[in-house]
């Protein structure tokens, strides 16, 4: 089954949703399943992963709610406070909803480019293991020397580096996001999204060659077995459609062997976050 690894839902808040700038009106409304589902049978995507947007317990429990209603949601990446003295409770009651796989914090909105290394920060992620849970990681480039430092200090925990680390595209900037991602991928228990690459280019002109480089970074560097195809739906649609989402990558591996093109689109989401073909198993 093709797997769309990333995706969100929201029921627009303005306040809360602070983040989405008059620049990207396009996304002040809600964007729920009946919303996605359409374009997830369009482009032959059997299930998706959706993943927090907010930072509250709320925003774990609505996205489990939309799982639990639709078995085309095949996994839930939600958010708990990883620094919280009690996050082994709150992470053993989280552990009784089967489509819950992981966690989620948005660091790149952290003032300290060193967040993900705060001691209190770290005390939660120790536990994600004892629960079966992965951790995915968002940031900017200038947050990839503690990214490093990061997964060093954890290379047991299944770790998932959202959007290539969002590369400057724009900027046609390669260095030092290629270095920091080269050194990352040499731990074999982080993969990549191949997700939010074209919100990273110039929205309204971007080309394939302008994202290629940075694939070709990331294909050489974590290697088939670990990249995963994720729309970043709907924020994709600041600079494109679903299916353009689609096509960039399905384009850019078109030429590897059907098995492998496979393991992009799905089989390697499934492995990572334990999704079974119904989405609805653990382990």
């Amino acid at each position: 089954m093709n797997i769309d690894a990333h995706q969100h839902f929201w029921r627009y808040d303005p306040r809360r949703d602070a983040w989405i700038t008059d620049e990207m009106s396009a996304l002040k409304r809600d964007f729920l399943p009946d919303d996605l589902l359409p374009e997830l049978a369009a482009n032959g995507i059997g299930g998706s992963v959706a993943v927090q947007a907010d930072q509250s317990e709320n925003e774990t429990l609505f996205l489990l709610d939309c799982a639990a209603q639709h078995p085309e949601i095949a996994g839930v990446v939600g958010w708990v406070d990883l620094r919280a003295p009690n996050v082994r409770e709150r992470l053993a009651f989280f552990s009784r909803f089967p489509k819950l796989r992981g966690f989620r914090h948005i660091v790149q909105a952290e003032p300290d480019d060193r967040f993900l290394l705060r001691e209190d920060f770290c005390r939660g992620v120790a536990c994600l293991r004892e629960f079966g849970f992965t951790y995915d990681i968002l940031i900017y480039p200038r947050q990839l020397p503690a990214a490093r430092e990061f997964v060093e200090k954890f290379p047991e925990q299944p770790v998932a580096i959202d959007h290539l680390a969002k590369p400057l595209i724009r900027a046609k900037e390669m260095e030092p996001w290629r270095e920091h991602m080269r050194a990352i991928a040499a731990h074999p228990n982080v993969y990549c999204k191949l997700s939010g690459i074209i919100t990273e280019a110039d929205w309204r002109n971007w080309s394939a060659e302008d994202c290629r480089p940075y694939l070709d970074v990331v294909f050489e560097s974590f290697g088939l077995p670990r990249l995963m195809f994720g729309s970043d739906w709907p924020v994709c649609l600041l600079a494109g459609t679903y299916r353009r989402v689609v096509e960039l990558i399905g384009d850019y591996a078109r030429n590897l062997p059907l098995a492998e093109r496979e393991k992009i689109f799905g089989l390697n989401a499934a492995r990572f976050y334990g999704l079974s073909c119904r989405g609805t198993d653990r382990g």
